[in-house]
């Protein structure tokens, strides 16, 4: 059993945020920033991807009103709102998760994105590529 399972049925403890019959938010252990959220379903589900359509939208339904709490609470500058999904990504805990982390102007933690370019023609072929599996 996954350790958010774990917290799920008790057997671990966290620092509840919201709850519901389906949903649980608490604190993250180890936060970019205090007051850094995890939302989970309650059903395990190792990605996002396993979600359906309807639970994703019923898991960002609680997300968007979790994050509108962190972010006013806290008088956060801003948000981070992800997901990682799968190992390359940086998943660790495989039951799917949703990160919301309050930001500040002065926190000093940034997000690297790599810069990537296009060869020419190169977006209509990745942009076809994905609408086929639509």
């Amino acid at each position: 059993m996954c350790v958010f399972c774990r917290i799920v049925k008790g057997e671990l403890p966290s620092t509840k945020i919201y709850e519901d019959e389906n949903f649980l938010a608490f604190l993250d252990i180890a936060p970019v920033n205090k007051g850094h959220t995890l939302v989970i379903p309650k059903k395990h589900s190792e990605t996002f991807l396993d979600l359906t359509p309807v639970e994703a939208g019923k898991l960002f339904e609680v997300v968007n009103k979790v994050a509108k709490a962190v972010k006013e609470s806290l008088d956060a500058d801003g948000l981070n709102i992800l997901v990682n999904c799968g190992e390359a990504s940086g998943q660790e805990v495989f039951h799917v998760h949703v990160h919301i982390i309050p930001r500040f102007y002065t926190d000093g933690f940034r997000l690297g994105w790599r810069k990537e370019k296009y060869a020419e023609g190169e977006m209509e072929s990745f942009a076809k590529k994905i609408r086929e599996k639509l």
